[in-house]
């Protein structure tokens, strides 16, 4: 027993050793492409220090794999070696300002572990290589977002690059560039440009361009704070209140064009994205439908529902039976959206189950149990002397907050609240907060 566990642990030094002399060799390879032979680069990439002290290398504690490769605000106008592919442990890659020139190599698609990429400021040409999809911010039903950079334009941008393999990806795009293209308003997401092109390999190529939201999706902050960067934004009543303000105006403006009413289809926290002051911003119009000649409750080019996908618990009811989409369907998904805001808990939350319905445990509740079912994170501590006062008015508050959530999402379209009086109570809500 003893001599096969000196034999396990000898085989798994030399594998240990093996691995981190991948890593090395990698990386010496790689400072030749880098720096462009230029001497006295990178002086302690040396075979002197261990490769884990390296300027701009950082391993992890447990393998002494490379983890993190940073460098940036260099001259050297070197290249990207394939042998980058090799550092397979590389989760965070950030070569900034370093006069780069030629192609993404395709072994970047290797770095299966990777999180984190930023080639900015650099002059690299070509397309991105397909396969590079390991370094998504968001995959949604028909593609992926990356974040990117575009010469010419200040700040980050969004680029959604649709996977045509799957259904309905290329009428999404369609869909998309139509809604967004003939809309503009503060509380959605602006599109810089749409793009449909071939690759090189002749294959269809669509994306489009948005400006980047930095405090990401409503859906990250109210569902995945903990130990991420939106811990910070820990959202308290009033903050929900804006947000709820925000996608609001945007959903009043797209219903009530004279000539052409869009209907979204899709309300839920992931669609709404906030930007560095927290306000909102509803995106994601990829199945939204335009329809022209339209009233409130009807359209001379009804739109058949069965088509539309959505998502299920913001979905309304009318389109499982067919029903056509109306802008009463974006409502109901607004008021579920409310809901979710006020309690933190998703429609499809294992609670909710039988006869019992996020709709339902919000409309049971009454003054006095309206804390029993709110997300306790947004409900500020109350302030000594004053805390009857401050605790009756911020009850109020819930209670008309979750009044509309319900009054949107009531059964039936012709029931359901009408938006400018959604704006004009949640104005009330704040004013009230304000006191």
């Amino acid at each position: 027993t003893c001599m096969m566990l000196v034999y396990s642990m000898t085989l798994v030094s030399i594998a240990v050793s093996l691995s981190s002399n991948t890593d090395k060799l990698a990386l010496l390879s790689l400072k030749e492409k880098l720096t462009n032979g230029v001497p006295n680069s990178l002086p302690s990439w040396n075979h002197s220090l261990h490769f884990c002290e390296w300027e701009g290398v950082t391993c992890g504690r447990r393998h002494k794999r490379v983890s993190v490769l940073h460098l940036e605000n260099q001259t050297w106008g070197g290249t990207l070696g394939p042998s980058l592919g090799n550092l397979t442990f590389l989760r965070f890659l950030i070569l900034f300002n370093i006069d780069l020139h030629g192609e993404i190599p395709k072994q970047v698609g290797r770095l299966t572990r990777l999180q984190g990429l930023d080639l900015s400021n650099n002059n690299l040409r070509g397309e991105i290589p397909m396969e590079l999809t390991n370094c998504t911010n968001i995959k949604g039903s028909f593609g992926s977002v990356y974040r990117g950079s575009l010469l010419n334009f200040e700040g980050p941008i969004a680029v959604k690059v649709l996977n045509l393999e799957t259904r309905g990806a290329a009428k999404s795009f369609v869909a998309e560039c139509n809604a967004l293209g003939k809309i503009k308003h503060r509380n959605l997401v602006k599109i810089l440009t749409c793009c449909s092109s071939v690759d090189y390999k002749g294959v269809d190529f669509k994306a489009i361009v948005f400006e980047f939201m930095p405090e990401g999706s409503l859906e990250n902050v109210l569902h995945n704070n903990e130990g991420s960067e939106n811990e910070k934004h820990s959202l308290i009543l009033s903050k929900r209140v804006d947000i709820a303000l925000d996608v609001a105006h945007a959903l009043d403006y797209l219903h009530h064009d004279e000539d052409q009413v869009v209907v979204h289809c899709d309300i839920k926290p992931s669609n709404v994205l906030l930007d560095e002051d927290m306000v909102a911003h509803l995106g994601d119009f990829g199945l939204a439908r335009l329809i022209h000649g339209s009233t409130r409750h009807s359209s001379k080019d009804q739109v058949d529902s069965s088509t539309i996908k959505g998502t299920i618990g913001y979905l309304p009811p009318e389109y499982g039976a067919g029903s056509p989409v109306t802008s009463e369907g974006d409502i109901y998904s607004y008021g579920i959206l409310l809901l979710e805001m006020l309690t933190g808990k998703r429609p499809t939350d294992n609670m909710f189950y039988e006869n019992l319905s996020l709709h339902k445990l919000c409309k049971m509740k009454n003054h006095e149990e309206i804390l029993d079912i709110v997300d306790s994170s947004m409900v500020m501590p109350t302030v000594e002397d004053q805390t009857w006062i401050v605790e009756n008015n911020i009850k109020e508050c819930l209670v008309m907050f979750a009044t509309i959530g319900v009054a949107c999402s009531e059964e039936f379209p012709a029931q359901r609240m009408l938006i400018k009086h959604v704006i004009l109570k949640l104005l009330e809500i704040k004013q009230k907060l304000s006191r």
